[in-house]
């Protein structure tokens, strides 16, 4: 007699039954139930078509869970560019990390706990700038560079000129511009010189009685060359009269010189040359979370920081709890990643992909390390270039690297892909091997 077919609806495990099971129970806890719930649907409907088997179910909805509830991913920065900004510039360091945690419950971010009345917001993470950097006397932290900039423009300068040089009319990332970010907080620009060339009588012919600061741009992601001048921040501040001051618009974050980019401007020169304020970014060259800093000389500069600090829209561009305590943590910890990868020895690179390429072709791929150019990047000293070392495999493996878990992003050069160590921790050279084992 023929057994009658079961029909695969009732072979369907129940949803509360699925969710139940101690290892979807977990995931729940990690990732909400209506993540879950979805996944077990979708194992359900497996299980109706014929394509999971019942007893499968849990399985199913366990392997195709993320690791998450986050859609981003962690990726290996094998590219050779330190500051990659479509992988967030600057990892953080382990004392940022440590401090996010802290800062992730309830914290005493604007509470006095010796008194139990209110605190000042971001008082520590200030006090930290301002011990990085001696030659400030005053600071604030915004949301980000540019904004750093804007609420100093619509502080000093809403109906007033912004007296600025042709050639430092920028365009940062994603098309945003400069001159449009200064006229909407109600500036107007007042430009000077020519795109290749501007001279002091430049800024001094400009002044007038509605100029309400003159501003110096580092033209951080390109470079001028040939028949081009410019004015020292020092021989600008000492020519300007008393009541205009200077605003320096580093960009990179870099806060003290660094020999290896004796052309990039720091925080601490630009305030010794005589700038009343200098703004950057926290997420670029300092190596901590996406902020924006503001830092005032001694006098003019730590009234103007505190005019800034109370103009309206610096409560719309404030930063949250985790992105003082991680820029602290940051100022006030171990040296942070970039910096270190920055620093890193060229002779222990070549080492690195020496011994990551051996291993490599002793499984027998087509590895072989050698010799790379890495960059700063995120827009910081532009032209500037540092040796380093880098495993070249097949064209192919770029893709499939950033495929992977975890995602490996190198970058293609004379139809390999080359994986640069330059911005890859040590730490996580057997990750590299790994993900280029699993690829083969």
């Amino acid at each position: 007699m023929k057994t009658p077919a079961v029909d695969p609806r009732r072979a369907v495990p129940r949803t509360d039954a699925v969710l139940a099971e101690p290892p979807v129970a977990a995931a729940v806890r990690r990732l909400g139930k209506d993540l879950v719930k979805q996944a077990v649907g979708r194992a359900q409907d497996a299980v109706r078509a014929g394509q999971v088997d019942p007893a499968d179910v849990v399985a199913a909805v366990v392997a195709e869970l993320p690791a998450g509830a986050t859609r981003l991913r962690p990726v290996l920065n094998a590219t050779g560019v330190l500051l990659h900004t479509n992988l967030g510039r600057a990892p953080l360091s382990p004392a940022a990390r440590d401090a996010l945690a802290v800062a992730a419950g309830t914290c005493d971010v604007e509470l006095d706990l010796d008194t139990g009345g209110r605190g000042r917001r971001g008082a520590a993470a200030v006090d930290a700038l301002l011990a990085a950097v001696p030659a400030a006397a005053a600071a604030h932290v915004a949301n980000n560079g540019a904004a750093a900039l804007a609420l100093v423009a619509a502080t000093l300068a809403p109906g007033r000129e912004i007296v600025v040089s042709r050639g430092e009319l920028v365009e940062i990332g994603d098309g945003f511009r400069l001159p449009d970010l200064l006229a909407a907080t109600g500036a107007r620009l007042r430009e000077v010189g020519t795109t290749n060339r501007t001279h002091l009588r430049d800024y001094i012919d400009a002044l007038g009685a509605d100029t309400a600061f003159v501003l110096k741009v580092h033209p951080s992601n390109f470079v001028v060359r040939g028949f081009t001048s410019a004015v020292a921040p020092r021989e600008l501040a000492a020519a300007l009269p008393d009541g205009v001051p200077l605003v320096v618009d580093i960009g990179s974050g870099l806060l003290a010189p660094h020999p290896l980019l004796p052309d990039e401007p720091d925080a601490a020169g630009m305030l010794a040359d005589g700038a009343a304020l200098v703004t950057a970014s926290g997420d670029k060259l300092l190596g901590g979370p996406q902020a924006g800093l503001l830092l005032g000389g001694p006098g003019v500069g730590a009234a103007l920081v505190d005019r800034v600090r109370r103009h309206p829209l610096a409560r719309a561009m404030r930063v949250d709890k985790l992105t003082l305590a991680a820029l602290e943590a940051t100022l006030r910890g171990p040296v942070p990643p970039v910096r270190a990868a920055l620093e890193t020895d060229p002779a222990e690179l070549h080492r690195r992909a020496d011994a990551l390429a051996a291993r490599l072709a002793a499984a027998g791929l087509d590895a072989v390390a050698v010799a790379s150019t890495a960059t700063v990047g995120g827009g910081g000293a532009p032209g500037t270039t540092l040796p380093s070392a880098a495993v070249a495999l097949p064209e192919r493996f770029a893709a499939a690297l950033r495929a992977g878990d975890p995602a490996v992003l190198g970058r293609l050069e004379r139809g390999r892909c080359l994986l640069d160590l330059r911005a890859v921790a040590p730490a996580d050279d057997e990750l590299v091997a790994r993900a280029v084992l699993a690829v083969r």
